[in-house]
């Protein structure tokens, strides 16, 4: 029997998605994909829990398949940007229904863009967050061009791509990443206790709220915009030396090229 890559639970009005492995495989991401399309145009779902492990909510890319893919060139190995990440990002966003993320554990790359893709965050205390992607010769994708800087301003959203460095949820709370931090145990439990309350609340408001303050904001340039930089720094010797580096646990030498 193949492993379920996501769950879906529904309880009364509130959908419960569950990533069960903490990096993104093909497979993943075509199960989140459609299982967020699903939940977005169910009638019957009020309220979206997004969810991954009690140690990892999501750590972006599986670059083990990442790699063997790049031998295929880098418009294949990236056109995942368009078919994946940007539609999960894209849904999550505009569905008429708020969404919260349960981040229990380590939320980087393209895990930092599906939680800031949420209208709400329940964070492990101590949580660590990253975009990670220079550090393997890539940028953004996954709408974090666009939600970052939203969230904490063109300078930090800066420094956290370039630099690369990770920071905790507290942190990321206090730069004006909107959320709340509390114990491992709890993160699920409260994130399906506030979906609860929200199904019951005025939904109608809430989608028109989420309408307005996506109106005439770049949204859908901004994702095109990721996948065609990430597409052109896949083709890069250095992003290939760097996953080649990151696989065999040694640093990667960027050269420029």
């Amino acid at each position: 029997m193949t492993e379920q890559t996501v769950l879906v639970d529904r309880d009364d009005a509130v959908a419960t998605i569950t990533l069960t492995a903490p990096a993104l495989t093909s497979a993943s991401k075509v199960a989140l994909r459609d299982a967020v399309a699903e939940v977005a145009g169910d009638d019957q779902v009020r309220a979206v829990v997004l969810a991954g492990g009690s140690k990892a909510f999501c750590v972006g890319q599986d670059l083990a398949e990442h790699s063997a893919g790049l031998a295929d060139g880098a418009d294949a190995a990236f056109a995942t940007v368009r078919e994946h990440y940007s539609p999960i990002v894209q849904d999550l966003m505009t569905m008429p229904k708020p969404v919260i993320a349960a981040v229990g554990g380590a939320c980087v790359g393209a895990g930092l863009g599906l939680a800031l893709a949420c209208d709400y965050r329940v964070f492990a205390t101590g949580a660590k967050l990253g975009t990670a992607f220079t550090g393997i010769g890539l940028t953004f994708d996954s709408g974090l061009s666009f939600t970052l800087p939203r969230a904490v301003g063109y300078a930090r959203a800066a420094e956290l791509i370039i630099l690369g460095q990770t920071f905790t949820a507290d942190e990321g709370i206090g730069w004006g990443i909107s959320g709340e931090t509390v114990s491992a145990a709890e993160v699920l439990p409260r994130s399906v206790t506030l979906a609860r309350k929200l199904a019951q609340g005025p939904t109608l408001a809430y989608a028109e709220s989420k309408r307005l303050l996506l109106e005439g904001s770049g949204l859908d340039a901004s994702l095109e915009a990721e996948a065609s930089a990430q597409t052109r720094l896949g083709g890069s010797s250095d992003h290939r030396a760097a996953v080649e580096a990151f696989l065999g646990k040694q640093k990667p030498t960027f050269r420029g090229r």
